[in-house]
């Protein structure tokens, strides 16, 4: 099977300099949620893979969190789309853990766990972090240009995007495009 791995903030909703820690401050960006269902509709798999250290910062509570995405995926429901999961990783930077992007550890989870084949499959983010985790992972990168850099700056990037678009829209288009008509095995 083949996927498409979400990063949340800048791709699915409004990136914020500070935290997400309420489902009412949550913006899904325009577009957004349709994207999904679009990508669901071809046989594609979603899921999201965020780093959300505002947990092991004490600023919200898994509850918080779970909250949040709660409301994050009723938005795509709404458009009728769906993740096949939602991957955070609440640890702040300073813990080292193993699943904090840009290491790979929610993707290679997720992969396990859905049954797919990340070098068939793509990830969007629009940070440095998400293209050096989907690049490790050997899906096929795509950045965004919806989150608070709305430029891309190559020298910002040790790994470089295999594609630049302004959002998921766009990138939904190109990776559509990319998959074929079916987009699934």
């Amino acid at each position: 099977m083949r996927a498409v791995f979400l990063d949340r903030d800048g791709v699915l909703n409004r990136d914020t300099p500070g935290f997400i820690t309420n489902p009412d401050d949550l913006e899904v960006l325009p577009g957004a949620a349709d994207a999904v269902a679009r990508l669901n509709r071809a046989g594609l798999i979603v899921a999201v893979i965020t780093n959300q250290s505002g947990v092991g910062r004490g600023l919200m509570t898994a509850c918080d969190l779970s909250a949040v995405h709660e409301r994050l995926a009723a938005n795509v429901a709404q458009a009728g789309g769906s993740f096949a999961g939602i991957y955070h990783c609440p640890h702040a930077p300073w813990e080292r853990c193993a699943c904090r992007k840009p290491l790979p550890g929610m993707v290679l989870r997720a992969c396990e766990e859905l049954g797919i084949h990340s070098t068939r499959s793509y990830f969007v983010g629009d940070k440095p972090t998400d293209i050096e985790c989907g690049a490790a992972t050997g899906c096929t990168t795509v950045l965004v240009l919806s989150g608070l850099e709305p430029v891309y700056d190559a020298a910002r990037f040790d790994v470089r995007p295999d594609h630049v678009c302004a959002d998921l829209a766009a990138a939904t288009d190109w990776i559509l495009n990319q998959a074929g008509s079916t987009g699934g095995d």
